[in-house]
């Protein structure tokens, strides 16, 4: 096999080098290389030799080393993009797995059978938590708060009941940021209970905060467990200006 690429290189100079040679000569040589048995070394040959103008092995080892550095540098690249996509799948299938149910402890009365009313717009604990996956919400506090940037979709479930001679008033907000993205209201003697349902889809980014108010001086009262708030990513952006995880907490 050591023998084939020098028979070659020999059959080249022969075929189109300036310099003529006889057939003996030729034969002699060919015989040379079909016996030789050591290695073949490019080293100092000269590729614009007196017996050829054509490319040997000695004159493409130059190449074929750049091309193994290149296809390195590129093996390299390559990897290092593998890195990156790899950890935007994690920050995608983790941003996928946010969600999270919650509704009212019957405990939290403050006034009678009734959360409420307060002289303060308050927001609502809903303290009974059935999954929290992303541990975006905070039943202490009742607020959800964005893990990672995308479009969430939110649900307000509010109820009430009062006695026959009572009035049901309660002002229920769904807020984000302090601001308000729908309500649910009730202020008549007619109904001795109500129920009613908002839902939303709303962009956030990471850090936004979501959460339910009662307005002051309205009240819910009895039952309170059918007060139920939850939310969930839709998507979540790949946009790496908006798509951004700290891993540090």
């Amino acid at each position: 096999m050591v023998a084939l690429p020098v028979l070659f290189l020999l059959g080249s100079l022969f075929s189109c080098g300036p310099v003529e040679a006889d057939s003996t000569t030729a034969e002699m040589l060919k015989e040379a290389a079909i016996q030789y048995k050591g290695p073949l070394t490019c080293k100092a040959w000269d590729c614009n030799c007196t017996f050829t103008h054509q490319r040997g092995c000695c004159c493409a080892a130059n190449d074929w080393y750049q091309l193994e550095d290149d296809t390195f540098t590129r093996m390299k690249n390559l990897y290092h993009d593998l890195i990156k996509l790899n950890s935007k799948a994690l920050m995608l299938i983790d941003g996928a797995k946010v969600a999270f149910k919650a509704t009212i402890d019957p405990n939290a009365t403050t006034h009678g059978n009734c959360f409420g009313p307060f002289n303060i717009d308050m927001p609502i604990p809903y303290g009974i938590v059935s999954f929290n996956d992303g541990y975006g919400y905070n039943p202490n506090l009742g607020i959800f708060t964005a893990p990672c940037a995308g479009v969430y979709v939110f649900s307000i479930t509010i109820y009430s009941s009062v006695d026959k001679d009572s009035r049901l008033y309660h002002d229920v907000r769904l807020m984000k940021n302090k601001l308000i993205l729908v309500s649910v209201w009730e202020n008549n003697r007619e109904d001795h209970e109500d129920n009613a349902s908002q839902v939303v889809v709303v962009e956030m980014h990471k850090g936004d905060q979501v959460y339910v108010e009662l307005i002051a001086g309205r009240n819910l009262c009895r039952s309170l467990k059918y007060n139920i708030f939850t939310g969930y990513i839709l998507y979540p952006y790949t946009d790496d200006k908006l798509l951004y995880y700290d891993y540090s907490d």
